[in-house]
């Protein structure tokens, strides 16, 4: 079998089944999308889905939300090729839920209306903090759509067995143009109904793929683990495949780690998500629901992914299109055929479809509530007009996002890593702001903009000047650098993830900027946001403009 998947490197099964899954997915998210449309009739409806979604449906949600591309695509390939290390990505995105749960979760909650800008601006001159989180927002969100769109591009040219950069890009497109299509009819609410359902589907989905891996190996993890070193080495079994051969990719597994465990409670899509849930408990309960989802799918991932490394091979896996985004799917078709592979990629597909419907919303409301009706309009914008300029952002977004995608895509870059930047610039520019705003009562507007600006722009430049961008080796796998930027070199930061720079100059830029200022810092306004994030009165008004 893998020899056959090795001579039809271009495509695996039947391009004519795969599609066809994909149209029965696509149907029925359709379908749920334009039911929810028909209750979206306020801004409340269509960015928090009127604050009516239980804390379980939240959780299941959360867990949709979160589980994308990198953790089903990603990680999977990542554990195949490098073994351990891979499962470092897994690891660490969970541990992070316990910063999201302990510090965030509830107080979010409580003190926002609908965005991350509502807390940050709380006790702030409007203006400049709500337009500087808003600029943050924006540009995780690319970061994470970048991600996504290269995923999704990757698993539908394995597929259906386009080749070409030409044709790749038009699939991004189409993919894009399509997602995109989704957050303009169905706002939060049909969002979360996709989200849920998909959660459920994935979780499925990787529970009998790892029940049929570990079958082969007679239910023993120790049995499927010397099965992958008989196919990838020793190393694949121990800490160091790609990130302890040298000093720099020492650090950068440092680097890494801090931003995977402090970045998703700066992620303004998985914040969003809090304000769905009609009380404070609910949204501690989805947490909880949430936790457990990711932390039992993470343990499929690390059999998904040793098993495709035994049963496909380190070599097969990196000659498909997509690289090591193509271990799941590839895995799919070695254990059950075209019928497996056609559903495992359709979950796939609405993992990818979700994700990326949760990040335009948040983004294109962002804009809209932050931008548009709070700085622009001083809160006095027309009835119906913020909704309107979401969807005209949502647009933008995803048009930016689509031509990131193609290029993430061509360069064959693993989509867990790109999603770890996202989580790098979350971690570096959101985080700092949010605890100190919500515990710090000295913190004033010049320390606020401080931090979000210095580390969004420490974060990205470094992103740009390190072999992320250009500058990295050859992969001999595919003749081609990792690097988004092919044939050019203007690289000087060594490392591939810059959080280990810039989280702690974020939070160093906050209190130095706090300490330097003029401003005297609203006590009073501070009281009131303590009591309100303990209580979660007033929770359903909206932020003093």
């Amino acid at each position: 079998m893998v020899d056959l998947i090795a001579a039809e490197a271009e495509t695996i099964g039947e391009p004519a089944v795969n599609i066809s899954i994909f149209g029965v997915f696509v149907l029925i998210t359709l379908v749920i999308t334009f039911r929810a449309s028909r209750t979206n009739k306020s801004a409340a409806d269509f960015y928090a889905a009127g604050r009516n979604i239980s804390g379980t449906q939240n959780g299941l949600a959360i867990a949709g939300d979160y589980l994308s591309a990198a953790s089903f695509l990603g990680i999977a390939g990542a554990i195949a090729v490098y073994g351990y290390d891979g499962f470092l990505y897994s690891i660490g995105f969970l541990v992070a839920w316990l910063v999201a749960l302990l510090l965030v979760a509830e107080l979010m909650r409580n003190t926002a209306r609908f965005t991350m800008a509502d807390v940050l601006a709380f006790r702030m001159r409007q203006g400049p903090v709500r337009t500087a989180a808003a600029i943050s927002t924006l540009v995780v969100s690319l970061f994470y759509l970048l991600a996504q769109m290269a995923g999704a591009g990757g698993l539908v040219t394995l597929l259906l067995g386009v080749s070409g950069e030409a044709a790749q890009a038009l699939v991004v497109v189409v993919v894009g143009a399509l997602m995109i299509f989704y957050v303009l009819v169905g706002g939060m609410r049909g969002t979360t109904y996709v989200q849920v359902i998909k959660a459920t589907l994935l979780i499925a989905g990787a529970f009998v793929m790892t029940v049929w891996v570990l079958g082969k190996y007679g239910f023993s993890l120790s049995a499927l683990i010397g099965g992958a070193i008989e196919s990838g080495g020793q190393a694949v079994a121990e800490p160091g495949a790609q990130y302890g051969l040298t000093d720099v990719t020492k650090l950068d597994f440092i680097s890494l780690g801090l931003a995977l465990v402090l970045g998703t409670a700066g992620l303004p899509h998985v914040l969003m998500r809090f304000y769905t849930v009609p009380t404070a408990k609910d949204a501690r309960r989805s947490v909880v629901w949430a936790i457990w989802l990711i932390g039992i799918f993470y343990l499929f991932s690390l059999v998904i992914g040793y098993g495709a490394g035994a049963l496909v091979g380190k070599e097969e896996i990196l000659a498909a299109p997509g690289a090591v985004n193509a271990a799941a799917p590839l895995l799919a078709f070695e254990l059950g055929g075209t019928a497996l592979l056609g559903i495992i990629s359709g979950v796939a597909f609405a993992t990818i479809l979700a994700v990326v419907a949760g990040l335009t919303i948040t983004a294109s409301a962002s804009f809209a509530h932050d931008v548009y009706a709070s700085v622009i309009k001083k809160g006095n914008a027309a009835p119906g007009s913020e909704v309107k300029v979401a969807r005209i952002a949502a647009i933008v977004i995803g048009a930016v996002a689509i031509g990131l995608g193609i290029l993430a895509l061509q360069a064959g870059l693993n989509i867990a890593f790109l999603v770890a930047l996202a989580f790098a610039v979350a971690a570096s520019a959101n985080l700092p702001t949010i605890l100190y705003t919500l515990f710090w009562k000295n913190f004033t507007t010049q320390g606020a903009l401080w931090s979000i600006y210095g580390g969004l722009i420490a974060c990205v430049t470094l992103i740009v000047f390190s072999p992320v961008v250009s500058g990295a080796p050859v992969n001999p796998a595919t003749g081609k650098s990792t690097s988004l930027l092919q044939d050019v070199d203007f690289s000087w930061f060594p490392l591939n993830n810059p959080g280990l720079v810039s989280i702690p100059l974020s939070f160093f830029l906050g209190w130095l900027g706090t300490k330097l200022s003029k401003d005297r810092p609203d006590v009073d306004k501070y009281a009131e946001l303590e009591v309100r994030s303990l209580t979660g009165i007033g929770a359903e008004k909206a932020v003093p403009h």
